[in-house]
């Protein structure tokens, strides 16, 4: 029975745990490189309202992070999926860093990092004080066995004159680096902050310095993660790049087809959705590199309403979605945020997440999710 269903028939069941049905892989899918970016889970008894340091429930959520490498996914850590700048302070993004570097270790997980600024909180910082407080993060990031993310930047947004100061300040990050990084290209949607990022708001002239930089360093960057959510943008840079820079598309609108790629090419993945749809997506993955396209496109072809839901504008506002389906599946035992995000959707836009998610195959105990959902409507006060 679908969780819709389920949901007028099983309003008064007890919560039970959530079941394991589906076996697990070993190892990563041997094609595509794919990153879930992954979500915190806050104390629920922790004060986590707006502007108030962030409490974690650490144990919970490390455990997503173990859900996550058990599917053979790799887990993108302290990015913006996580509450960078909309609540995890970088007191406790230091410590997700630290605790997510030693789990990886002891399973042998791929684990990445954001590498960013947020520790700045003077709203005028110079270029030297951004530096500064990139390479203070990355030096984390290294110390915790993780692959460096360099995030983009607020306050680097707000200082920089032109590319070149772009091209100054990333220079020297990936001089720097112990092992080759990952750029991180985010869009205005995600973060309006972070328009005109690359030192221009034409997007062809960003996408100049970006190509630029990168043709400085080709063997010190392992690629680029985009989230711009124009396919087309994203399949021209990936073809403009050097050779063995990697494409990471963060389109969570048109991944599907991205990852599939074309006759020149396919992108890898570090996308936010990976966080709600990992086994399914860990599944399709799998189909991919066995050469089966029609499962590949009949387990992802489902997902594509759910993500396009989830990232509709104010596109920042998705964690909220994130948590909310990661406690109808059972991976937590409350919907609640850091800084008190789960305010950031509507009822009915939660309600219209919960339908999608059932045809996305995401829900592992459709009586559990239907149980809660009836919960969440009483409390909203909108019944069933």
């Amino acid at each position: 029975m679908d969780p819709m269903s389920l949901l007028a028939a099983n309003e008064c069941l007890p919560p039970r745990p959530r079941s394991e049905t589906a076996a697990k892989p070993a190892s990563a899918p041997p094609g595509r490189i794919a990153y879930a970016a992954a979500h915190v889970v806050a104390d629920p008894r922790g004060e986590n309202a707006p502007g108030a340091p962030a409490a974690v429930d650490w144990d919970t959520t490390l455990a997503f992070r173990h859900h996550l490498w058990s599917l053979g996914l790799g887990v993108a850590d302290a990015m913006d999926t996580a509450q960078r700048g909309m609540g995890l302070d970088w007191a406790a993004t230091r410590e997700l860093i630290t605790r997510s570097g030693a789990e990886a270790r002891a399973v042998g997980g791929r684990l990445a990092c954001g590498v960013g600024t947020d520790q700045l909180t003077a709203p005028d910082a110079s270029l030297p004080q951004i530096l500064a407080a990139y390479e203070e993060q990355l030096a984390v990031v290294e110390a915790a066995g993780a692959q460096p993310i360099l995030m983009a930047s607020r306050a680097l947004a707000a200082a920089a004159r032109g590319p070149e100061d772009y091209l100054a300040v990333y220079g020297k990050l990936i001089g720097q680096s112990a092992q080759p990084v990952i750029l991180h290209w985010l869009g205005e949607m995600f973060d309006p902050a972070l328009a005109g990022y690359w030192g221009s708001a034409d997007l062809d002239q960003a996408t100049a310095t970006v190509l630029a930089l990168i043709g400085e360093h080709p063997d010190r960057i392992d690629g680029i993660k985009v989230s711009l959510l124009d396919a087309d943008r994203e399949v021209a840079l990936r073809r403009a790049l050097p050779e063995g820079v990697r494409l990471y598309t963060g389109d969570d609108f048109n991944y599907p087809q991205l990852i599939r790629g074309d006759e020149l090419g396919y992108s890898h993945a570090l996308l936010g959705i990976f966080d709600p749809i990992a086994p399914v997506a860990a599944a399709a993955l799998r189909a991919l590199d066995a050469g089966d396209l029609g499962r590949y496109d009949a387990l992802m072809a489902p997902t594509l309403p759910l993500a396009r839901h989830l990232f509709a504008a104010p596109t920042f506002h998705y964690k909220t979605g994130i948590v909310f389906l990661a406690w109808l599946a059972g991976h937590q035992d409350h919907f609640t945020m850091v800084a008190g995000a789960q305010s950031g959707r509507s009822v009915p836009h939660l309600i219209e997440l919960f339908r999608l998610a059932g045809p996305a195959g995401i829900l592992p105990d459709a009586e559990l999710a239907a149980h809660r959902m009836g919960r969440f409507r009483a409390v909203a006060g909108v019944g069933s």
